[in-house]
């Protein structure tokens, strides 16, 4: 019988991870990487990893996507490159978690399929953490950069700086639920094997028959 809080700690993962790779979907979409609100008073601009926005004062929002790839920063091409395989790798592990829970075929408990399970659990962990720390990357290199920017003294101070936008934020969050995704599943993982190492070795009874010449020789002595 497995353990009930085994179920739940791949249940909780499988749940958070799909959280994650909605918000790093979200973060890969969205275009409010950095925000720019000194230009105009009456103008927000947004700068996102496919387009730019400008959000004026009547609330309307006017996009335009990137002309070419020579002309982008260096980091929106590494974010771009990382956020996609990030989402690429989120989504194999979310589609190996899935077949791994116990809760999918929990009638059958042979060795065989207890093993795989765990198999396919640990490598679904281990592509979640994979996920969050590719996830991760970009937004902290962007916030990196538009801090040392920000702070720089050789730009004046009336010149417009650029902040944090929503999808950076956004973006943390992903990479950090995706972390916790993995270490949920490994932890289970753990457990199952220290379970399974725990638990007594059946030994079936040998059962032992005595030779006929034996039997007549006890009974001559008789």
């Amino acid at each position: 019988i497995m353990d009930p809080i085994i179920s739940v700690l791949e249940l909780v993962g499988v749940l958070i991870s799909a959280g994650a790779w909605l918000c790093s979907l979200a973060t890969t979409l969205m275009s409010s990487w950095l925000t720019l609100s000194n230009l105009l008073v009456t103008e927000t601009l947004g700068v996102g990893l496919w387009e730019t926005c400008v959000l004026n004062q009547q609330g309307t929002l006017e996009c335009r996507p990137y002309d070419s790839l020579l002309g982008l920063r260096p980091e929106i091409k590494l974010a771009r490159i990382l956020m996609c395989t990030a989402l690429g790798v989120g989504m194999l592990g979310l589609l190996l978690a899935i077949p791994s829970l116990h809760l999918v075929n929990g009638c059958r408990q042979q060795l065989e399929d207890v093993s795989c399970k765990r198999a396919l659990k640990a490598t679904s962990g281990a592509l979640w953490l994979v996920a969050g720390i590719l996830g991760l990357i970009p937004v902290s290199y962007i916030a990196h950069v538009t801090v040392e920017q920000f702070f720089d003294e050789s730009v004046p101070d009336m010149v417009p700086r650029w902040e944090f936008g929503d999808a950076l934020f956004c973006g943390w969050t992903a990479g950090v639920l995706h972390l916790a995704a993995g270490m949920l599943l490994l932890i289970s993982c753990f457990y199952v094997q220290k379970l399974n190492s725990n638990r007594p070795v059946d030994v079936p009874p040998v059962l032992t028959k005595l030779e006929p010449d034996s039997m007549r020789t006890r009974s001559e002595y008789v």
